[in-house]
């Protein structure tokens, strides 16, 4: 059953990836109705929730938009930072949410931050751990618990950054309606594209959640 759960995972990953980029390359072709670029957005949105301790700044790369909360700078893809594009100004706001976040200590974000080194940890030798725990699954059962053990750490970040990414889309949808940025044509693509990208993490966290549990059987068949 869990091999199934898995497989169709991926088929709806590969699916909702494809949706994605279909839809941001649709609104990228949908002008702001202000003209105002990513960059704009993004300085915008600071300023008119008092923050003024935050950067934003442009990198290298397609779809590589973050808010750093380490250094307080909220980080747009060059097409983001500088197109004037209905999924340039969803991007730029989602990730200004971020920010907003931050600045009023939001819990599930300050939880996700805490975990960062841990998972990170965890990330980097999981693979290694599980593939000794397989291997020496009759003579050793502990390892393959241990490398359980730490794969389930990385499912959990995953199931908090659910919250973390929801709730910073909705502040971004909501902020680009109620300032007028965008309007009653314009604002449903802005909520489309997000939900889409949201959907992303969504299946993320239910394939890590199934592949726990896939090794966690593993582990009881033994007994």
């Amino acid at each position: 059953m869990i091999y199934i759960i898995v497989i169709l995972v991926m088929i709806l990953s590969w699916i909702i990836q494809a949706v994605l980029n279909s839809k941001f390359t649709k609104y990228s072709k949908v002008a702001s109705p202000h003209g105002m670029t990513g960059a704009d957005i993004a300085r915008r949105m600071l300023a008119d929730n008092g923050i003024t301790d935050v950067q934003v700044q442009s990198v290298a790369g397609r779809l590589t938009d973050h808010y750093n909360p380490n250094d307080k700078t909220v980080n747009l893809s060059e097409e983001v930072y500088a197109s004037a594009s209905i999924a340039a100004c969803a991007v730029a706001a989602h990730e200004t949410g971020h920010a907003i976040q931050h600045a009023r200590g939001y819990a599930p974000l300050r939880l996700r931050s805490a975990l960062v080194p841990v998972v990170t940890f965890a990330s980097n030798t999981v693979q290694w751990v599980l593939l000794a725990g397989v291997l020496l699954l009759q003579a050793f059962p502990g390892i393959l618990w241990a490398g359980i053990l730490l794969f389930a750490l990385t499912v959990f970040f995953s199931l908090v950054t659910l919250p973390v990414e929801i709730n910073a889309s909705q502040r971004a949808v909501q902020w680009l309606d109620t300032t007028g940025i965008t309007n009653f044509e314009t604002t449903p693509m802005a909520k489309d594209a997000l939900k889409w990208a949201a959907y992303t993490y969504v299946i993320a966290a239910i394939g890590s959640l199934a592949t726990l549990l896939y090794y966690i059987g593993l582990a009881n068949s033994r007994r």
